[in-house]
């Protein structure tokens, strides 16, 4: 038998489980965006998906938690994983610790970060009230101007040690000749860091901001698990409007309308984003 023939044999099974657990979901996905209860052709539920003012508030939100997110972990990550590749006592041990918030899970870490920012029984206010620095209690995840500030800060918690990680496997592949010229020609530390060690890292840097652009898009546990979107759908997101459309509604055309329309506009900024990165590239 033909070694490819072969081959494909081994593979088939693998791909009877990738089709049975990716493509009929995704086909079937589309299916229901198109059709009504009865089957019938429509476009309906694209328009009951984008009617509600719901809709275009919580594609805002994703953008600004999403943005305001990759933004802080990409430079504190960026900058812890700077301060890792120093040689000092202890680095180990530092370098260890400093993984914890990206190996705890995210519905560990949701209820943990509730409890703390709780307005009553948070020790985030039992700190700052004793210690002077607010004269009463916050309600943190009631308010409307702090909830979202505090979801983009615990979700720079949970995810800027992969950033950390990823950048310093980047900075260790730098050769060290390029610090040494730098300081025979009397660079400092951060010169060299402007000028070394950030261009040195770019394409790491690349590819880690297009992994958080792609988890943040379909991040649900952290918001859904602290605030369910909520107050008044200040935290509302698209991928929390889906999924309540399609369990609690249980309007699994529309869901799978706005499904449709998300990946596509999901995809459209992937698209953008590598665009304008290949053509920076190809400026420099």
């Amino acid at each position: 038998m033909n070694r490819t023939y072969v081959g494909l044999l081994f593979i088939l099974p693998a791909m009877a489980v990738l089709a049975m657990l990716i493509a009929f979901p995704i086909v079937y996905t589309i299916y229901l965006s198109a059709v009504d209860a009865n089957g019938v052709l429509t476009s309906k539920n694209f328009v009951n998906a984008l009617r509600p003012p719901a809709t275009a508030r919580a594609f805002i939100n994703l953008v600004v938690f999403v943005g305001g997110s990759i933004i802080f972990q990409v430079v504190f990550g960026t900058l812890t994983a700077i301060l890792l590749n120093q040689n000092f006592p202890g680095r180990t041990i530092v370098r260890s610790v400093t993984l914890i918030p990206w190996v705890v899970p995210g519905i560990v870490a949701a209820t943990t970060w509730a409890w703390m920012f709780h307005t009553e029984f948070g020790i985030i206010n039992y700190m700052l009230t004793d210690s002077g620095v607010i004269s009463g209690p916050i309600g943190w995840l009631t308010n409307k101007d702090t909830i979202m500030p505090v979801l983009i800060a615990i979700n720079v918690w949970k995810l800027f040690p992969f950033v950390a990680i990823m950048v310093l496997a980047g900075l260790q592949a730098i050769p060290a000749e390029l610090y040494e010229a730098a300081k025979i020609d009397g660079a400092h530390f951060w010169e060299e860091v402007l000028h070394i060690t950030l261009p040195q890292v770019r394409p790491v840097l690349v590819t880690v901001t297009l992994l958080l652009v792609i988890w943040g898009l379909n991040s649900i546990t952290l918001i859904y698990s602290i605030t369910g979107g909520g107050p008044a759908n200040r935290t509302l997101i698209t991928p929390i409007q889906i999924f309540r459309l399609a369990f609690e509604s249980f309007q699994f055309n529309t869901a799978a309308a706005l499904s449709v329309l998300f990946v596509g506009v999901a995809a459209v900024i992937v698209a953008i984003y590598m665009w304008v990165i290949q053509k920076t590239g190809e400026a420099r």
